[in-house]
């Protein structure tokens, strides 16, 4: 059976992170076959093919120190081949509108134009340049930046991203903020692939380097991501935290329009519904991407602040990396009483890591008896086996714990 779209699309994705471009190039060449012999896309596809052969064939011949670097350039250009090949493949098949203008003035016409946009043009990104620059455009700048970084989401663009990390030190706080916190997850999204994209990578760190405050508003933001996805969070919001006063009277304006009342919870719900579930995604690799080692580095504090952020969030992502950390905060989350079965399975673990059996067991016992059945217990707790392993308990002692629980 043919792969979808979708399959396709990955399995390049995929390929491309391994550097393997000849099994990129083989879907890039059925797509190009689809849209015909005359395609404005042939001669860079063979120019990237025979460019791929003869490194090849230097490779075979002779050590040359130079191939690893080169197969890195080549493989950013079959990136931004594919990108720009899938562009057209969606617009042929009709999956993205074909776009012809919008109108300045208007920002629901705006937001349609660059959330639909699959490959954003010279002047559509000097324009967004420019009105990221323009005081008196705030709410205009606002729509469009996070317009096109949903667009992003679907076709890259790293002129597109480019655009957006000038827009963290040129705009107004709030613009700023915005354009900060869309690169962090766009750069998250595309980890694998920014690694072959060495000018992104620095202009995104020459940004931050800009600030002049070692980084603190980029980590500030990089946790305000992760509590984003907290419900609880969004609701003991307050407006001073989302900067209300820098909010232009135009974007109140849009939330009337578009039904939301103009207060900063209707803010929250134009920003945040659309956006949780993809930013939960987000949160789930952040701590394995480029873009997260860049902000918090190798600082104890930083990495301490961020645990503490993922477990406010009630995520163990990082728990176990510092067990005595997260072992303290459970402990104390666990007296404020309301707590969960996984509440006390993950306090279990902590203790069972740090070699208190007895109170790891009680903890297990007090997680078993809030479930109400031993299946939705080990559903809870069996998925960890393999960290519990990982981090130094036999495999026998685990089955022996579970073994235990399940008679009770």
């Amino acid at each position: 059976m043919a792969q979808s779209l979708e399959e396709q699309i990955a399995t390049v994705e995929r390929s491309l992170g391994e550097r393997m471009i000849t099994h990129a190039l083989a879907i890039l060449r059925v797509w190009m076959n689809e849209l015909g012999e005359a395609n404005q896309f042939e001669k860079f596809f063979l120019d990237t093919q025979q460019e791929y052969q003869e490194l090849f064939d230097r490779w075979v011949s002779a050590d040359d120190e130079g191939i690893d670097k080169e197969l890195d350039r080549l493989t950013g250009n079959t990136y931004v081949l594919a990108d720009v090949v899938y562009a057209a493949i969606r617009l042929k098949r009709g999956l993205s509108p074909i776009m012809h203008g919008f109108n300045a003035d208007n920002l629901q016409s705006v937001m349609h134009y660059f959330s639909n946009q699959v490959h954003p043009n010279e002047n559509d990104l000097d324009w967004l340049s420019n009105i990221i620059r323009d005081p008196s455009r705030g709410a205009t700048a606002l729509m469009a930046v996070s317009a096109i970084s949903q667009g992003l989401r679907q076709c890259f663009s790293k002129d597109s991203i480019l655009t957006l990390i000038d827009g963290i030190n040129n705009g107004s706080d709030v613009i700023a903020e915005q354009c900060l916190s869309n690169v962090i997850l766009l750069l998250a999204h595309y980890d694998v692939r920014i690694d072959f994209f060495p000018d992104l990578q620095n202009a995104f760190a020459n940004a931050i380097a800009e600030m002049n405050d070692d980084g603190e508003q980029a980590f500030q933001t990089l946790c305000s991501l992760v509590l984003a996805t907290n419900d609880e969070w969004l609701k003991n919001l307050t407006v001073k935290e989302l900067r209300a006063d820098d909010m232009p009277q135009e974007l109140h304006t849009l939330l009337e329009q578009t039904g939301e009342d103009s207060s900063m919870s209707g803010i929250q719900s134009i920003i945040t519904n659309s956006e949780k579930e993809y930013m939960r995604s987000i949160i789930d690799i952040l701590p394995d991407t480029w873009v997260f080692s860049v902000i918090v580095g190798e600082s104890y504090e930083r990495q301490n602040r961020m645990a503490l952020t993922y477990l406010t969030v009630g995520r163990m992502d990082m728990m176990w990396d510092n067990i005595e950390l997260a072992s303290r905060w459970l402990l104390e989350h666990l007296r404020k009483g309301a707590n969960s079965p996984k509440d006390y399975i993950n306090y279990g673990h902590c203790m069972l890591l740090q070699g208190d059996r007895v109170m790891a067991v009680e903890n297990y016992r007090q997680a078993r008896q809030l479930c109400k059945s031993s299946k939705e217990f080990f559903n809870l707790f069996r998925p960890d086996r393999k960290a519990l392993v990982d981090h130094g308990v036999p495999i026998e002692q685990v089955y022996l714990i579970e073994d235990q629980l399940l008679k009770n």
